[in-house]
């Protein structure tokens, strides 16, 4: 449906395996950190995706940049949760390596489609 047209994003469809992702990992992590990092990994890669939707449908390009670098920055707030997990062993290191490659690439594709809603006048103001 075109209600939907975020769900054709690519950036949107990495947002949601980086989402799939933690909630694999949130599986081993000792039940001490059910109600801390957990918590805080879930809302943080639940809010990747519904930023991306939520800024995608509106309607000026500025609301849609603001919500785009809300969800980058919730991109960023799992990324370093997921050093955490890694430095206190609830993780491996190679499911660190593969998560973290995910968030690059996630990152990339936030980035570029926020910079497609900024007009060269406002690019140069930055």
């Amino acid at each position: 449906m075109e209600f939907f047209g975020y769900r054709n994003l690519v950036a949107y469809q990495k947002a949601k395996e980086v989402r799939k992702q933690v909630y694999r990992l949130l599986k081993q992590f000792p039940k001490s950190e059910q109600f801390a990092l957990c918590d805080q990994l879930r809302r943080a890669a639940v809010s990747i995706t519904s930023n991306i939707a939520e800024g995608i449908t509106r309607y000026s390009a500025k609301d849609k940049v603001h919500f785009l670098e809300i969800s980058y920055g919730s991109l960023m707030e799992v990324m370093s949760q997921i050093e955490v997990a890694e430095e206190e062993q609830y993780i491996t290191t190679e499911q660190f390596h593969n998560i973290e490659i995910l968030i690059a690439d996630t990152a990339r594709l936030l980035s570029g489609l926020q910079k497609s809603y900024i007009t060269p006048s406002e690019n140069s103001q930055q």
